[in-house]
């Protein structure tokens, strides 16, 4: 019995011995493998690291990229419409700037000048934009509006700007410039076609954007006839063309035409603009000047 005890006592031992050796083999294993890893850390550390840039680059290059081009396109569209507006009102905002006079949360006041032009004619536009949000509505109103006009035709325009900067209706003002302009157009497209077609009779003192057109005879020096078209604006914003025939005829003239006939050419020249509107009856005193020559 004492026999038996003593052997198992000797095997136990052995076992716990192997149990030792097999800890401190998987130890030296673990240590060995750490060793490893960090020499493969330490000799493509720099790999890696490159390795990750240029992924994570690709990666921010790839969503620039998308955002760049989400712009460029919300760009077009924006420059699309622009150029529609354009076509539409005839109006081209060259500059438009902001400028934040109060922010206090409820009320934003700011300052904005525009400038553009219509046509030929150039403007610059000033204003205060005030905005008071009252709970879930916000109302919006014009202050301090300063209009500026660059542009020699403007005898009559005067007195529609005072009352427009009194109103502070901006919609007017925009809506009466686009009609002006397009009048001023009207009268420069014929006096340019005038003179292209009748350069013998026909010459625009001012260029053809000025009022007057003159038309000339030559076996008559110093006989002349004027045609004086003026658009003027009303303080309401009514634009109204108005066209009339001067004449300029030296004595030595009045001898060969009867006093009866040159005095009643303003009349007449209004009685062809009633029948026959602007451009037939223009025609017709250039016709009827070009006619006498050839006589």
């Amino acid at each position: 019995m004492e026999k038996m005890s003593d052997e198992n006592t000797e095997e136990v031992k052995v076992l716990e011995s192997e149990i030792e050796r097999l800890q401190a083999e998987v130890e030296s294993l673990q240590h060995q493998q750490q060793e490893i890893n960090k020499d493969i850390t330490f000799h493509y550390s720099q790999q890696m690291e490159n390795a990750l840039v240029f992924m994570c680059g690709q990666r921010q290059e790839g969503g620039k990229e998308m955002v760049m081009s989400r712009l460029k396109e919300e760009l077009e569209e924006l420059e699309e419409d622009v150029k529609l507006q354009t076509e539409i009102n005839g109006i081209t905002l060259n500059s438009c700037t902001t400028k934040t006079l109060q922010n206090s949360g409820r009320k934003l006041v700011q300052q904005l000048s525009l400038s553009g032009n219509c046509s030929e004619l150039v403007f610059q536009v000033e204003f205060q934009l005030s905005e008071i949000k009252d709970s879930e509505r916000s109302k919006k109103t014009i202050g301090d509006l300063n209009v500026v006009l660059d542009s020699s035709d403007l005898q009559n325009f005067s007195s529609f700007l005072s009352r427009v900067e009194e109103s502070r209706d901006l919609l007017l003002f925009f809506r009466t410039l686009r009609t002006f302009s397009d009048r001023c157009d009207d009268r420069s497209r014929t006096f340019q076609q005038f003179q292209d077609k009748y350069p013998s009779v026909i010459a625009l003192p001012g260029g053809p954007r000025s009022e007057v057109m003159t038309l000339n005879h030559p076996k008559l020096p110093g006989c002349m006839l004027f045609i004086h078209w003026s658009v003027d604006v009303s303080r309401e914003g009514v634009v109204t063309p108005k066209i009339s025939l001067l004449t300029k005829i030296p004595e030595r003239a009045l001898q060969l035409f009867p006093s009866q006939a040159v005095g009643g050419a303003a009349e007449a020249f209004e009685s062809l603009l009633r029948i026959l509107g602007p451009e037939a009856a223009l025609e017709s005193i250039i016709q009827a000047v070009s006619l006498s020559q050839e006589t």
